[in-house]
C-alpha cells in the first residue's frame, strides 16, 4: 500500500491513491461512487476508475452565517435534508433567508450537472461518498444524513485528509471511514495539496461526462 506523503500533488492525486485504499470495494455488485462537489468530483472520479464503479454527483450546500459567511451553520443536501450546527444560535428566520438561496444553487447545479438524467437510485447499493477532505464535517453529515433516507445497504465515507476529531465524529454515523492523512493542527482542506485551484461547474460536468462514458465502454 503507498504510503501517504503530504501534501499531496492534486486531487486527482489523493483520488488515485483513495481507490487503492478501497481496494477491497473494487468490482462489487452494486457499487456507487458519489463525489461532493465542486472539489470531490475529481477524487471521486479517480476512485470510481480504480474500482471499477460508476459515479455520480451529490450535492450539498453550506448555510453560512448571516454576519460570517464563511462560518458554516450548517448544510443542505439533495433530498430536501438540513442538518444545523445546535451549537450556533441564529434567528429562525435569517436561516430560512440563507437557506432560501442555497437551495437555488442546490437545484441550479443539479440541472447543470445532470440535466434531464435522473439521479442514481441509492437503495441497496453499496455508497462511497467521496470530498477532498473533512473540515468541520458539516457538508458531509448532511450528505450522510440524506444518503441514508435512501436506505443504501452499506455506506462508505472517503476522504484523502481530514481532521481528526472530524474523522471520530462522523465514524460513529456510517458504516466504514476511510481517511489515509489526518495531520494535526489540521486547520484547512487546502493546505494539505500543493495544487487546489477551485474546481468550476465545467469541470465538474466533463469529469461526470467522462465517468459515464468510461463505466458504459467497460460494462458492455
Amino acid at each position: 500500500m503507498t504510503e501517504v506523503r503530504l501534501p499531496y500533488a492534486d486531487r486527482r492525486e489523493a483520488g488515485r491513491l483513495l481507490a487503492q485504499r478501497l481496494e477491497g470495494y473494487r468490482g462489487q455488485h452494486e457499487l456507487l461512487v458519489l463525489g461532493l462537489p465542486r472539489g470531490g468530483v475529481p477524487v471521486a472520479c479517480e476512485v470510481a476508475h480504480g474500482l471499477q464503479a460508476p459515479m455520480d454527483v451529490f450535492i450539498v450546500r453550506k448555510l453560512g452565517h448571516p454576519a460570517h459567511e464563511e462560518y458554516a451553520i450548517g448544510a443542505i443536501a439533495s433530498g430536501g435534508v438540513r442538518v444545523l450546527n445546535p451549537e450556533i444560535e441564529v434567528p429562525p428566520e435569517a436561516v430560512e433567508r440563507v437557506a432560501d438561496r442555497e437551495l437555488m444553487e442546490l437545484r441550479r447545479r443539479e440541472r447543470l450537472y445532470r440535466g434531464d438524467r435522473p439521479a442514481l437510485a441509492l437503495a441497496g447499493h453499496t455508497v462511497i461518498v467521496v470530498d477532498d477532505g473533512l473540515a468541520t464535517g458539516s457538508t458531509m453529515r448532511a450528505a450522510v444524513t440524506a444518503i441514508r433516507l435512501q436506505h443504501p445497504a452499506h455506506l462508505v465515507v472517503a476522504v484523502p485528509v481530514g481532521a481528526a476529531q472530524t474523522c471520530q465524529m462522523l465514524r460513529r454515523e456510517v458504516d466504514e471511514l476511510v481517511c489515509p492523512a489526518m495531520p494535526e493542527p489540521f486547520r484547512a482542506v487546502g493546505l494539505w495539496y500543493r495544487d487546489f485551484p477551485q474546481t468550476t461547474d465545467d469541470e465538474v460536468y466533463e469529469l461526470l461526462e467522462a465517468a459515464r462514458r468510461g463505466h458504459a465502454l467497460e460494462t458492455h
